[in-house]
């Protein structure tokens, strides 16, 4: 066999005439996050204060930050390959271990959760490296990502090796590292940066790989709610809260994968340059997207803990905030991929934040319930006529 022969059997074919398909693999491996974003909601549910939503943010970064860049090597890989699978396997595995230590992460587990992470990112991309040849165009790609990830993987390293604010100190500067990447172009001394025209990946797997962490982040709602609901018992006011809690998480649900989810992947499909509107749109806009769906989840816990008590605090932040933060977020990605605002989103993202002065007064149970008549109204309002774009125009008169 050639080496050119076993370089294509790695990578995933760039004919230009169909559509990569999600893997077994791929999903499997997503099974890890579920319940890592299990764990997160947890973490704030421990700890209602402003430091429990920070540190719980905060991870949150690093757990999306995990998948996605798994995410780009698999749009390049094709894990048929007995290697590339092989390699995701073992990306699993660390993806376990950190996911498991999430919750004690700043405290007792630092050292396993930085080990972890750093493992998986360095080893990841030193992995992709490796089944390259020298000259390739993607070898090129993965060179600068190993120097970036071993230089934040340092700092990682050495805030697990202290303790309290001196670590966080360590592991923001490591996080703005691994933030700052992507948009610096993974610069080398001597190399300049990367062009993202070279990442050639393949928009409608890219699109439809970061849809399904969506509904990762939803699963995991039903899954806080309905745990929370079945062991406070199923009476009449749980039922009615479970019901509530239903109908946000289906309102958020088709707020994203309506009909503007099939424009976005399509503009990815036909971009002339997808891996510009990947890094932007998908790698660093669909976080806040996440956050509000984890926000949601905790509100809805709230609300089957205790339906008929006012919230309060980060109780009520989360609840209105959640499903504001997610609003905010879908527009800055919409405006990215079609230059376009949505007035509507906007404007109900802002009557959540004004409820806030009169949410403390009512019952979580009446909250809920206003925001989840707010967010499916919303989405019967979108399902009008479309006065916008048609996916014509959408395709024809963008900056791609």
């Amino acid at each position: 066999m050639t080496q050119a022969t076993s370089v294509v059997r790695h990578l995933r074919p760039r004919d230009g005439s169909a559509t990569q398909p999600i893997t077994a693999v791929e999903l499997f491996s997503d099974l890890v996050y579920v319940f890592a974003v299990t764990q997160l909601a947890q973490l704030i549910l421990a700890d209602l204060s402003v430091g429990g939503l920070a540190r719980a943010a905060f991870l949150l970064v690093i757990v999306w930050w995990a998948w996605i860049y798994t995410t780009w090597m698999a749009n390049w890989f094709d894990p048929a390959s007995p290697a590339v699978g092989a390699v995701l396997s073992g990306v699993m595995l660390v993806s376990l271990l950190m996911a498991a230590s999430l919750p004690h992460a700043l405290t007792t587990q630092g050292t396993l959760f930085a080990a972890s992470y750093v493992t998986l990112q360095v080893g990841r991309n030193l992995a992709a490296m490796s089944l390259l040849p020298p000259g390739h165009r993607l070898r090129g790609v993965f060179e600068r990502l190993v120097v970036w990830s071993i230089a934040s993987g340092a700092l990682w390293l050495a805030g697990a090796a202290v303790d309290g604010d001196q670590r966080l100190l360590l592991w923001i500067a490591a996080l703005a590292i691994d933030l700052a990447a992507p948009v610096a172009g993974y610069w080398l001394p001597g190399r300049g940066r990367a062009a993202t025209s070279a990442y050639d990946i393949e928009g409608g797997h890219f699109a439809e790989r970061c849809q399904g962490f969506i509904i990762i982040a939803l699963g995991e709602s039903i899954v806080v709610t309905g745990a929370t609901a079945a062991h406070a018992g199923l009476g009449a006011t749980v039922v009615l809260c479970l019901a509530i809690a239903f109908v946000e998480t289906a309102a958020l649900w088709w707020l994203y994968f309506g009909a503007a989810a099939e424009h976005t992947r399509a503009i990815l499909s036909v971009s002339e340059n997808p891996g510009r509107l990947a890094r932007d749109a998908y790698t660093y806009l669909q976080m806040p997207i996440v956050a509000g769906i984890v926000g949601a989840a905790v509100g809805q816990h709230l609300l089957i803990a205790a339906p008929h008590d006012p919230l309060h605090g980060i109780g009520l932040a989360v609840v209105l905030g959640g499903a504001a933060l997610y609003l905010v977020g879908e527009c800055m990605f919409r405006w990215r991929m079609t230059s376009t605002a949505n007035a509507k989103r906007l404007a109900v993202a802002a009557a959540l934040v004004l409820l806030a002065p009169v949410g403390d007064d009512i019952s979580a149970l009446l909250l809920t319930a206003i925001v989840a008549a707010l967010l499916t109204l919303l989405a019967v309002w979108e399902l009008q006529p479309a006065r916008g774009l048609s996916r014509a125009g959408a395709l024809s008169g963008l900056p791609l």
